[in-house]
């Protein structure tokens, strides 16, 4: 039987060094090498690995830019305020009287705290005369969650909502009257405007389909939003009593906009 003689090579020690590295763009640095189990990994230029994390970092906060933008424009897309009202904010309200500071305080506070009237599913019913501001601190209402929260707010009349729920009685409609429904209530806030704009009877179909809209909302704790040139004692008869006792309960609030008309004497933004 041969014998053979076998001559083991030395494995490098685990551990890390500095070594003496040169940059072709930054010149001489000194090269961080790390050896585990016999494989050496060389750490490159620390300069060439700042710049990339830099260039890094701002392509990610563009690419978050981006992604912010077509969540706002998805937003105001979903909320479908009106020209006139878009641009609308708690700044331009005209607030000459205590009555209409505490309104736009109201507003303003049910906006900065919408988490706290989210997580009970407070509503909010602005009632008065025409001309008061009701839909423009609504809307401002809306515009704020869209731009500074994660939150939905959509606008909507009651007759634009009635027309396109009809529209789905069509055999040509591509949409359905449950996905129009789901529509409305899906939202974290609903601001349903025209409420009771005539002052005839309402319907039964638009009696069933507010209580749809405002009943689907309360079983799932979301706020909704009511404007309405009506008293608070005649609101029943316009929307039903059911959906008057689903808007107040959780502590709902009523404010009342009894003073004289303010068109043409708002701030421009």
């Amino acid at each position: 039987m041969v014998s053979k003689n076998v001559i083991s090579m030395p494995t490098p020690a685990d551990g890390t060094v500095m070594r003496a590295a040169m940059c072709e763009e930054h010149g001489p640095f000194d090269q961080k090498v790390i050896t585990m189990m016999g494989r050496e990994l060389r750490i490159g230029c620390p300069d060439c690995s700042r710049i990339r994390n830099e260039q890094e970092a701002e392509r990610e906060l563009v690419r978050q830019g981006h992604e912010r933008q077509l969540i706002m424009e998805r937003k105001l897309g979903a909320a479908m305020i009106p020209k006139r009202f878009v641009s609308k904010s708690f700044d331009g309200y005209m607030a000459e009287k205590p009555q209409q500071a505490r309104a736009l305080a109201r507003c303003k506070e049910f906006a900065e705290g919408f988490q706290a009237h989210y997580d009970v599913g407070r509503c909010m019913l602005l009632l008065g005369k025409p001309g008061t501001g009701k839909t423009h601190l609504a809307v401002s209402i809306a515009n704020y969650l869209n731009a500074n929260t994660g939150a939905t707010a959509v606008y909507r009349t009651v007759g634009a909502i009635l027309q396109s729920i009809r529209a789905t009685f069509d055999r040509s409609s591509d949409q359905s009257e449950a996905h129009v429904l789901a529509s409305l209530i899906e939202p974290s806030l609903l601001i349903l405007d025209e409420i009771g704009v005539t002052k005839e009877k309402p319907s039964d179909f638009e009696l069933t389909t507010l209580f749809s809209i405002i009943n689907g909302r309360y079983e799932q704790l979301r706020p909704t939003i009511i404007i309405s040139n009506l008293k608070a004692d005649e609101l029943p008869a316009a929307i039903g009593e059911r959906c008057v006792d689903r808007l107040r309960e959780g502590g709902g609030i009523a404010l009342a906009f009894d003073w004289e008309s303010m068109r043409g004497k708002e701030i421009s933004q």
